[in-house]
């Protein structure tokens, strides 16, 4: 077959919910990819941050098949030896007491949501079906519909209402918006630290710190969403550690699991963790000893390799170097560690034109919102390998 047999394959038998590259991937080993023409390819896009220790890492393979030759997933209608141990060392990387284990980073933030509301009615007496919870616009938490619901993005709701509501969107980044919007029905403000789908948008300097000085003053829970920002991606191991000690509550996935499975956790005090009783929410796969097995070896790769430091270098460099790129395509260079974002002019050329360009020249990254491009490569990344990438971006971008 031929790469436009399989696109179209895909086509005939898939919901168009996605608009890829045209490009057929069979093989992947470190920061590379193949596709089914023998062509090769740098990744730049991480699997939205899930692919950090690179694809196929050999320690995370050692982990999963030694697991899968012992026990896998039995559910959480019994202990396992596994997942006490993955709870104690996620918790003491994150300075949190308790974690709920879940699969997909919207199961972690739909864990959060029914958290954050459980608390409201029991420790701050909200009236029953009244707790609000606060969002950012521009936010991004996933796809299920509750949601989609609290969006600030209609693409993302259209067709998919009625929504169950309880929530009110707040401007990002804007804390007298945040500070009049504190109500005393209000039992938690959910936020990106970095907004990832919305194109890698910074908040102003300081911004958390304040945010959490408001929460307090409120009684109402902070809880970051750290599914793409977390474990190494901008330069610490968890973006809130460039402003604060740690949130009220923590939303981690994607890394955690190694790029070759979902692991996804709510993290949080005891206090908010032990709402939670049996029957009140749960997981058939969710801390299961492969997934435990998994994101263990994941917390070990970021410590014994460094990451977030080479994450804090490496995306330094690569920053520096785009923004000597004299380009009429280019309005802004943002991001922190590696994890950048190039605002595209769209009077000049879209986003997708310069993904298509890079694809073009061995390097595989993806556009947001149709005026960013992304460049997130796994934090394995070396330096040859990013100035081989920067020699090509900065053939696209010049003119």
């Amino acid at each position: 077959m031929k790469t436009q047999d399989y696109i179209e394959r895909e086509k005939k038998y898939l919901a168009y919910n996605y608009h890829p590259l045209p490009v057929v991937l069979n093989r992947a080993e470190g920061c590379w990819v193949w596709d089914v023409d023998g062509n090769k390819y740098l990744d730049f896009l991480s699997a939205y941050s899930a692919m950090s220790a690179g694809h196929l890492n050999a320690r995370i393979q050692k982990a999963l098949i030694k697991q899968l030759g012992i026990l896998g997933v039995p559910s959480r209608a019994f202990y396992t030896d596994k997942l006490g141990e993955f709870a104690e060392r996620l918790c003491a990387l994150t300075g949190m007491e308790k974690m709920l284990p879940m699969n997909t980073g919207a199961e972690a933030v739909e864990t959060a949501i029914k958290a954050a509301r459980r608390w409201g009615y029991r420790h701050k007496n909200i009236p029953k079906d009244q707790a609000k919870i606060l969002v950012s616009s521009g936010n991004f938490h996933g796809r299920t519909t509750t949601i989609v619901g609290f969006s600030s993005d209609e693409e993302y709701k259209a067709g998919f209402g009625p929504f169950d509501g309880g929530f009110e969107i707040v401007p990002y980044g804007d804390l007298k918006a945040l500070e009049r919007a504190m109500t005393p029905d209000v039992c938690a403000y959910i936020t990106e630290p970095v907004q990832g789908e919305a194109g890698i948008v910074m908040p102003p300097k300081g911004w958390l710190k304040k945010v959490q000085e408001i929460c307090k003053k409120h009684n109402v829970l902070f809880i970051l969403d750290e599914i793409q920002s977390g474990l190494g991606r901008t330069g610490k191991d968890f973006a809130f550690q460039h402003e604060i000690g740690a949130p009220d509550g923590l939303i981690l996935g994607k890394a955690l699991g190694g790029g070759v499975y979902p692991v996804s956790a709510f993290l949080s005090s005891a206090e908010i963790m032990d709402v939670f009783e049996p029957g009140s929410h749960g997981s058939t796969f969710g801390g299961n000893p492969i997934a435990c097995a998994i994101g263990l070896e994941a917390l070990d790769i970021l410590k014994d390799e460094k990451l977030t430091e080479r994450s804090a270098e490496l995306g330094e460099y690569i920053k520096d170097e785009l923004r000597k790129i004299n380009s009429p395509y280019v309005r802004e260079v943002r991001g922190a560690g590696l994890w950048i974002g190039v605002d595209i002019d769209p009077a000049q050329i879209s986003a997708r034109e310069i993904c298509e360009q890079l694809q073009g020249k061995g390097i595989l990254c993806k556009e947001t919102h149709e005026t960013i491009v992304r460049f997130a490569p796994p934090l394995t990344i070396t330096k040859d390998e990013i100035d081989w990438a920067l020699e090509r971006v900065r053939s696209v971008l010049s003119v």
